[in-house]
């Protein structure tokens, strides 16, 4: 929206700067002297000469030379005032526009409207608001010109209430003033307001929209997601036969974008004749925030071949789409183009670089990138610890935080959540707290929610509950659901019911409606043979009409994605996947894989357990990849949850027996299987 509005800004300044530098010959006419002596010819070819020079100065923008020979001039005319106060405007020369003003006083010169208005324009955009209205006030004629320079003075300080008081009071308001006041709300997050004054510019301007005015109120629209206004708007301007041009059309774009209606952002998109990148990168952002990425990249493909240059905002843009949905070929593309166009490795899309690749579980290829940086900033600096971390990489994710230290650079509160996912991924308790108390100890930072969570994460885990309880207690914000659920994890792991009771409480207090803290307690209870306790659970599910989100589990094979449920049977290859897991199964056990069938919901016999373990959607996903790749391919599968206890235990044995590097991807972080072994050391 802020690039909207600087566009009308522009524009809108344009018109009212022409408003303000009329010709000097004119504003000659209007400045009046008190009377003089008569002087010399001598003297006057020297203040002639001087007041040449002090053009010529003026033209070379020699502003405080200009003002030396101003001081020699005993009684300078109004072009040489109108000439040096214009420069000082120019140059944001506050002081310099000063001692003109002084100057000019002290000569005795009465400045006319125009000049007055100059000086009030010089005023404002230096930001000193008690002069320009001081100067405003001394004033005994005022124009249109005068109210609205200091009203879009006032406005563009944020000074609104001021600005609006101004405007109240003016004898007449043109498009100028309405569009200050209106683009001034928006600026500082006050669309109601500019709606408001909208309706009644409305009552009073009904035959005088113009786009300026217009593509600040879309703005106002969009900023409170006002579909209704924003369509109302768009229809009144099409039948006032108001002229499109590429300022209202980005308009109107954002505003459809920002009220959810991409399908008529994107109607508007195709209609603008000359599309900039500025609006390509707007289109595109919608679609991704939208959640519908394949229509983000598809416009980006088209964006490549129009022969117009992405900047770093479309880069990092569509480097964090891929980040998201773990895009990784998409992103080594975008990395690829990057590369031949020659992008800045300063700017903030070398980070979105590494933060992508960190992301989607290539953490060198991100190194490489955070090593092709002459100076990574922190964002670079969190992504690429917070990646190691993820990656099951703790030791280089804590050898990079010093580094970063080394450097010089200042860690902020999202740096420390990926140094104690670290050491949470890592089981590394002792140095979790020292990194934990150093936050406010050395580093000066306040913790924060999400430290908290990372520290209770850390020592649930470890089964040092006392620890984590006595932390709780001291803590100066209320637990949120992280926490807790962090303590619950922990819970499950170590059997620890009571503590698990008080969790799940604190929980469903929070989000009654999220069934992963239902299905949790169900384990925990079935686990503790507790079968009474799991049928109320499922009891209170079903009377609340919690439903148990769906484990959905897919991996990209020839570039198609293939999807996988728990026991899924839809897929065209599923008879193959099923066969090769049976004789995949008999190899694991002769190996010693025993199914872990503790977290198994129901109340069911043994076998019957095990061939529910033996249909989970990443097991399916793994084997399709296997039957449907050359043998050593690597396979990367995603998961929406948390990877279960044995599939995690199954996987393991797999990676062995078929010898290939397999990834799973699962709502937490990256599992690297490899020869038998996995990289979060089953601690995860």
């Amino acid at each position: 929206m802020r690039s909207i509005i600087s566009r009308i800004s522009h524009c809108s300044s344009l018109i009212h700067q022409n408003r303000v530098m009329i010709s000097s010959s004119f504003s000659s006419q209007t400045q009046t002297h008190i009377p003089a002596p008569r002087r010399t010819s001598i003297k006057l070819n020297t203040t002639d000469n001087r007041i040449t020079q002090l053009h010529n100065l003026c033209n070379q923008k020699r502003l405080k030379e200009a003002i030396q020979i101003l001081n020699q001039i005993e009684r300078p005319p109004a072009s040489v005032y109108s000439t040096l106060i214009q420069l000082c405007c120019q140059n944001r020369a506050l002081n310099e526009g000063k001692t003109v003003h002084k100057r000019m006083r002290y000569s005795g010169f009465l400045p006319g409207i125009v000049i007055s208005n100059r000086l009030l324009d010089m005023y404002a955009k230096c930001g000193s608001l008690s002069d320009a209205q001081k100067v405003f006030d001394e004033m005994s004629e005022k124009d249109l010109c005068s109210w609205n320079t200091l009203i879009s003075g006032y406005t563009k300080l944020g000074m609104l209430k001021e600005a609006k008081k101004l405007f109240d009071e003016m004898p007449e308001r043109d498009n100028f003033s309405w569009t200050a006041m209106i683009s001034g709300y928006v600026r500082f997050d006050k669309p109601k307001e500019a709606l408001e004054l909208y309706r009644m510019q409305e009552m009073s301007l009904l035959s005088k929209l113009n786009k300026f005015t217009v593509s600040s109120v879309l703005a106002a629209s969009a900023a409170m997601g006002c579909l209704i206004i924003g369509k109302e708007i768009h229809g009144r301007i099409t039948r006032a036969g108001l002229d499109f041009d590429d300022v209202v059309w980005s308009a109107l774009m954002d505003m459809y974008g920002k009220c959810g209606s991409i399908d008529e952002a994107r109607s508007v998109f195709d209609k603008l004749v000359d599309r900039d990148i500025v609006a390509w990168t707007a289109m595109i952002d919608r679609y991704f925030k939208d959640g519908r990425r394949e229509e983000g990249f598809e416009l980006f493909r088209q964006l490549m071949k129009s022969g117009i240059w992405p900047n770093e905002f479309t880069f990092a843009g569509v480097l964090n789409a891929c980040a998201a949905a773990a895009a990784e070929e998409i992103g080594k593309q975008v990395h690829g183009y990057m590369t031949r166009v020659y992008f800045n490795p300063l700017s903030f899309a070398a980070s979105a670089l590494v933060h992508m690749y960190s992301k989607c579980g290539i953490v060198e290829n991100g190194k490489r990138v955070f090593n092709g940086m002459p100076q990574p900033d922190l964002v670079s600096w969190t992504s690429l610890i917070t990646g190691y971390a993820q990656n099951g990489q703790p030791d280089e994710a804590l050898e990079y935080f010093e580094l970063l230290l080394k450097s010089n650079t200042k860690p902020d509160h999202i740096t420390f959540v990926g140094v104690l996912s670290a050491c949470t991924h890592a089981g590394l308790v002792d140095k979790g707290l020292e990194y934990f108390h150093s936050i406010k100890d050395i580093h000066g930072l306040t913790h924060t929610a999400d430290h908290y969570a990372c520290i209770i994460d850390l020592l649930a885990r470890s089964g040092r509950f006392q620890e984590a309880e006595n932390i709780i207690s001291k803590m100066p914000m209320k637990p949120d659901k992280f926490l807790w659920a962090s303590l619950l994890g922990g819970c499950r792991i170590h059997g620890n019911l009571e503590l698990a009771e008080k969790a799940a409480k604190a929980l469903f207090e929070i989000e009654p409606e999220n069934p992963a803290t239902y299905v949790t307690m169900a384990n925990i209870y079935a686990t503790a043979g507790r079968w009474d306790e799991v049928a109320k659970i499922r009891r209170s599910m079903d009377d609340k009409g919690v439903v148990k989100k769906p484990g959905l589990s897919w991996i990209e094979v020839k570039r198609e994605i293939h999807v996988f449920l728990v026991g899924d049977t839809s897929h065209p290859k599923s008879k193959e996947i099923h066969e090769f897991l049976g004789k995949l199964s008999k190899r694991m056990r002769e190996e010693g894989y025993v199914p872990d069938t503790n977290f198994v919901l129901h109340d069911v016999e043994e076998e019957q357990k095990e061939q529910n373990l033996s249909y989970h959607g990443e097991k399916l996903a793994v084997a399709f990849g296997i039957i449907s790749t050359p043998p050593g391919t690597p396979l990367k599968v995603f998961k929406n949850l948390r990877t279960c206890v044995d599939c995690h235990n199954a996987i393991k044995y797999i990676s062995k027996i078929v010898n290939r590097k397999i990834t799973v991807r699962d709502s937490s972080r990256f599992h690297c299987f490899e020869d038998g072994n996995c990289s979060c050391r089953d601690y995860w």
